[in-house]
């Protein structure tokens, strides 16, 4: 989940219900977060990944150790650092993102939870990036009762026709649908 999840009691709730988290710590959990930044590294052996695609090469490299006595997070059992380098035309940038999990090096040895984020983040870009950017969602004006959930199941909607029509380009679709008003309506009736 992304660093706004990671609160104790959210961790309570997920392991109380018998579950496992995955938590990104940033800078809202300042204590959590300077120590994972103080864990020597050097000693730790890394599981590196490096994927091409879209016009860039990214690297991404897992460090994971058992949670030291002294982290008191609720349920944690392992930390992790994950530095991502991606090159997209001779730029590189390099980020470095620390997670806290429930799971335990046999459940989630550095292999699989890295796949566990990258997953995460794959939802991120096909869904609420969609909303974001396509649909301009932040700055809608639509702020009470229920009409926010209602606006956000109705963007999901159509964002989910149009990749079941087979359309990767959402705001491409959208500009493809709008031009002519019965093309929405058979993707409704295809659907």
């Amino acid at each position: 989940m992304d660093a706004l999840h990671t609160q104790h009691d959210t961790a309570t709730l997920i392991t109380g219900a018998g579950g496992d988290y995955v938590l990104t710590v940033e800078a809202n959990q300042k204590s959590l977060y300077a120590q994972l930044k103080t864990l020597p590294r050097t000693s730790i052996p890394a599981v590196t990944r490096t994927d091409r695609g879209h016009g860039r090469r990214a690297t991404r490299t897992i460090k994971v150790v058992d949670v030291p006595a002294w982290v008191e997070f609720a349920g944690a059992r392992q930390v992790a650092q994950l530095r991502r380098t991606v090159t997209r035309k001779g730029r590189r940038t390099v980020e470095i993102v620390y997670l806290i999990t429930s799971a335990d090096a046999r459940t989630a040895p550095p292999a699989v939870l890295a796949t566990w984020v990258q997953s995460h983040w794959e939802v991120e870009n096909r869904l609420h990036r969609v909303r974001d950017v396509t649909f301009d969602e932040d700055r809608s004006h639509i702020r009470t009762g229920n009409a926010p959930r209602v606006m956000a199941g109705l963007r999901d909607t159509a964002i989910t026709l149009l990749r079941l029509h087979g359309h990767d380009n959402i705001a491409a679709a959208l500009r493809h649908h709008a031009r002519h008003t019965d093309r929405p309506i058979n993707l409704l009736l295809m659907a």
